[in-house]
This record gives structure tokens, C-alpha cells and sequence, in this order.
């Protein structure tokens, strides 16, 4: 099992096609299907499902896919490390969405424009999803949001935090609701939110009481957008930072309550100190410098 064959199983893992696979690889489908079964033969199992000219990753491909990238990754950041951070290497960052859309687009630009042979790559999701791709190396760090109960802190011991950007947290309230001076007094009973993991998801819950309520309905969305057209149109509240809340085109009807504060963290495994990661961390310190 070698670094190659690891990424000939990513690749095919990702395209579920040997001819896709192929193209992206630039090698003969004949080649890529023999050091697939290669590999399967080292490994003892088969990683795929095949039926007919259709495949599919079998139950032990999906749990080797995990470590196949986390070992490629792995080697990467070794070079990356030994050679001094003269490669550029790579890093796999996860966030928000709420600090994709307001806080990294000009830190990134910059770290670009200084590191431009570091390969960057981003995802997205919510904060306990992104904690626990943190804790297992499926991304080298993550800008998160920790529930208030948990005093701001990570509960693992593998992973270092360090607050990066204060947010103010708002409930956005739909006319009807307009005077309402305390969440008590609101009476929509619809929230709109991310799915579950989401820590801002958590506080609105906690705030407006839903887990001890029956009438609470909660619409899972994918964006703030959506979440303030939906206040707009009178169907919902929903809960959002202020930094976001001003990038929106929310109408000055809609009010607002201060509900508190869930400050984003940078996030990294414990001993992770590659060059690439150090010349980020640099950038953030001047953004609260």
C-alpha cells in the first residue's frame, strides 16, 4: 500500500466511475482497475461494490476512504514540515457559513497573496460537525462557535483553541412580532435554522425554550438568505450573528433582540504546527491586533 494506490482509491471513491477516475488521473482505466484490485488484494477485502459497469464503495472502502485521505494528508504534512514550509504544502480549513460569509474573505485574500504556493482548501458545516473533523485529522482546523454552557471551551484535551472574532448574536423577529422587549413575548412559533450541530441553532433553542415546548416547529435551511426571507415574509424567527445580520438586505421593519454572545475560535489538534498552519495563525493575529 503505497501513497499512489491511495490516491488512485480517493479518486475513484470520489468519481464512482474507473473511466471518470481515469481522466481525472490521466492514466489507462486498465491501469486504475489494477491498482485497485492491488490494493484490495494488499488490504484483504474489497473496497468496492461492483454491479455490472457500476461501483460503489463497500461498507469496510467507506471506512478505509477516512483514512486513506487522513495518511495521504498525513505525508503531506510531513513534507511540508521537513522541508520547512518551502513547498507550500496545504491546508484544509472548515468554518461557518456565518464566518465564510463575514469575516475570512479578506483574510484569505490576503494569506493568498503572501502564500500563493500554499493550496487552501475549504469546507463548510456546522461547529460540532467541524469539531469532531478536527479531533479525527479529516481537516486541520476549523473556525467554531461553542455552546455558552461550555464556558468557550473544547471539551477534548487533543484540541487548543484561541478566540479569534467576538459575535454579538441577534434574534431577528418578524413584524408581528415587532414589539416583543423579551423572547418570552414573542409568539411566532417557528424558528428557522441550520440543521443540527449548529451552535447558534443551539442557542436560539435554549433561548426561546424550545425543548421544553410542544409548539415550536424548527425549519432546517442552508443559508442566512433563506432564514431572513423567511422572517420577511412573516413565517419565522431566527437567530444570527450581527456581523452576517449587516451583510443581508434585511428590511428596517424587522427587529431585533441582543441575546447574548457565541464567539468564533479557531480550532486546531494539539501539536499541529506546520508552516502553513503558523502563517495563518500569524494573519489572524494582526486581524485582532
Amino acid at each position: 500500500m503505497d501513497s499512489e494506490s491511495l490516491k488512485i482509491f480517493c479518486t475513484v471513491a470520489a468519481e464512482l466511475s474507473i473511466t471518470q477516475a481515469a481522466s481525472v488521473l490521466g492514466r489507462a482505466p486498465s491501469n486504475v482497475t489494477t491498482r485497485v484490485q492491488q490494493l484490495e488484494s494488499d488490504i484483504g477485502t474489497e473496497l468496492f461494490v461492483r454491479t455490472g459497469k457500476r461501483i460503489a464503495l463497500s461498507s469496510a472502502g467507506e471506512r478505509f476512504l477516512d483514512y486513506a485521505r487522513r495518511l495521504l494528508a498525513l505525508e503531506e504534512e510531513a513534507r511540508h514540515v521537513v522541508t520547512g514550509g518551502v513547498d507550500g504544502g496545504a491546508l484544509r480549513i472548515g468554518t461557518m457559513e456565518s464566518t465564510a460569509a463575514s469575516r475570512l474573505l479578506p483574510v484569505l485574500a490576503d494569506y493568498h497573496t503572501r502564500h500563493s504556493n500554499t493550496r487552501v482548501d475549504l469546507i463548510t458545516g456546522p461547529s460540532r460537525h467541524l469539531i469532531e473533523q478536527v479531533r479525527t485529522g479529516a481537516i486541520d482546523c476549523a473556525f467554531v462557535a461553542f455552546p455558552p454552557s461550555t464556558q468557550d471551551t473544547p471539551a477534548d484535551p487533543s484540541i487548543q483553541a484561541q478566540l479569534i472574532w467576538p459575535e454579538e448574536l441577534l434574534l431577528l423577529l418578524p413584524t408581528s412580532d415587532a414589539g416583543a422587549r423579551d423572547p418570552a413575548e414573542i409568539s411566532s412559533r417557528s424558528l428557522a435554522a441550520f440543521a443540527l450541530g449548529c451552535t447558534y441553532r443551539r442557542v436560539a433553542e435554549d433561548v426561546l425554550n424550545i425543548p421544553e415546548s410542544t409548539d415550536w416547529k424548527i425549519h432546517v435551511m442552508s443559508s442566512y438568505h433563506a432564514m431572513v426571507a423567511c422572517v420577511a415574509a412573516g413565517s419565522c424567527v431566527t437567530l444570527l450573528p450581527e456581523s452576517v445580520l449587516k451583510l443581508t438586505a434585511a428590511p428596517p421593519a424587522l427587529k431585533t433582540l441582543h441575546v447574548g454572545h457565541a464567539d468564533t475560535y479557531l480550532i486546531w489538534r494539539r501539536g499541529f504546527d506546520v508552516p502553513a498552519f503558523q502563517n495563518l495563525r500569524n494573519r489572524l493575529s494582526e486581524e485582532r491586533a
